[in-house]
């Protein structure tokens, strides 16, 4: 797929990994709908988009809502959902709030609701990625919920990518990225990205752009459905 003249609609698109990915689509000639639940991301996001840019506020899990902009952005060609869907739980298991735990799955529901709603006004070439994390497959102590809705993610992708054929559905998984989602500045915060990338082949955290190319790879191969593409710097390896 050339993305040059399509329709692309990216969730979570005003910060982090979702903030590249639209620049990389609006590069390449994309027709961008940035989307974010957070205002004051959506502003801050025009620095880097342009005055412009069709940035809008969306909570992921208003399904009318999105039902609503979906439509009025029909046909769709490209849609990426990088969004969190709220906060996430972290720490030990067995001290954790299941109410946190349970909590970390709006980042599933929504991934959920943008397929159904989006998949049906996808183009009959048209393509998803969803973003999932290493945790799914090699989780560290502290990171069972993350871990259990990265697992949700892409086994949901594996289940519906026959279904929605010809229409494609692949997974972007990052490891440990640089992003606005770690608030620690100055020192301290180049202290704990060492730290936490320190078993990585690669040891380095990730950046946004990185796993953007990944997503461009997902959107533009017409010979991958139903995958997960790792950026992960080599975390999964032994």
């Amino acid at each position: 797929m050339d993305p040059a003249g399509k329709r692309a609609i990216v969730l979570g698109g005003t910060s982090g990994i979702g903030l590249a990915t639209a620049q990389l689509l609006m590069q390449q000639g994309a027709n961008v709908c940035a989307l974010s639940r957070s205002a004051d991301n959506a502003e801050r996001a025009r620095a880097a988009l342009g005055d412009d840019a069709d940035i809008r506020q969306l909570d992921v899990l208003d399904r009318e809502a999105m039902s609503a902009l979906f439509a009025e952005l029909a046909p769709i060609d490209i849609l990426v959902n990088a969004a969190t869907g709220g906060e996430r739980a972290t720490g030990p298991f067995l001290e954790m709030d299941l109410d946190g735990f349970q909590g970390s799955f709006r980042k599933l529901w929504g991934y959920v609701n943008c397929v159904r709603l989006g998949g049906p006004l996808l183009s009959d070439n048209g393509c998803i990625v969803l973003v999932s994390g290493a945790p799914a497959r090699k989780c560290p102590p502290g990171f069972a919920a993350i871990s259990s809705v990265g697992n949700a993610v892409e086994g949901f992708c594996r289940a519906v990518a026959p279904e929605i054929a010809p229409r494609r559905i692949n997974v972007v998984s990052p490891g440990f990225i640089d992003t606005p989602m770690f608030p620690v500045q100055g020192e301290a915060r180049e202290e704990f990205l060492r730290n936490t990338t320190a078993s990585n082949v690669i040891k380095r955290a990730g950046t946004p752009e990185e796993v953007a190319h990944a997503i461009m790879f997902a959107v533009e191969n017409e010979f991958v459905t139903g995958t997960t593409v790792d950026v992960d710097g080599g975390a999964l390896l032994p």
